[in-house]
């Protein structure tokens, strides 16, 4: 995993890269929130692939505690990626009411993920 950290809009972003599944459970997603809290980052942007295809299945419920977990610690967070492939009503009205609030963030493209973190 690299963490690139970016600045845009005067907002301090840490952009997380790797290969394959960075986060898989809440543990991951909190070690990931530490770090990149202190490198002095206000907000997370992920690719979609990054994370565990659990996560966009509801039922399971990591998406949940994943995103719980950004709620608690005050951490905005964008995902990245082409959502348009996942056909069910639960998780679209879910990313949708997410957006909606704007502490979590479903985006198409990392400029997207950029300007909603930096509102």
């Amino acid at each position: 995993m690299e963490i690139n950290l970016i600045q845009a809009q005067g907002v301090n972003m840490a952009e997380v890269t790797g290969n394959g599944v960075e986060i898989k459970n809440n543990q991951d997603a909190l070690d990931l929130m530490a770090n990149c809290g202190y490198q002095g980052a206000d907000g997370i942007i992920l690719r979609a692939e990054n994370i565990t295809p659990d996560f966009f299945d509801l039922k399971t419920g990591i998406a949940g505690e994943i995103l719980q977990k950004f709620s608690t610690y005050n951490m905005r967070l964008a995902i990245v990626g082409d959502f348009s492939k996942f056909s069910s009503k639960s998780l679209k009205d879910f990313m949708y009411e997410s957006n909606k609030i704007g502490r979590i963030n479903f985006v198409g493209s990392l400029e997207e993920a950029k300007a909603k973190l930096a509102n």
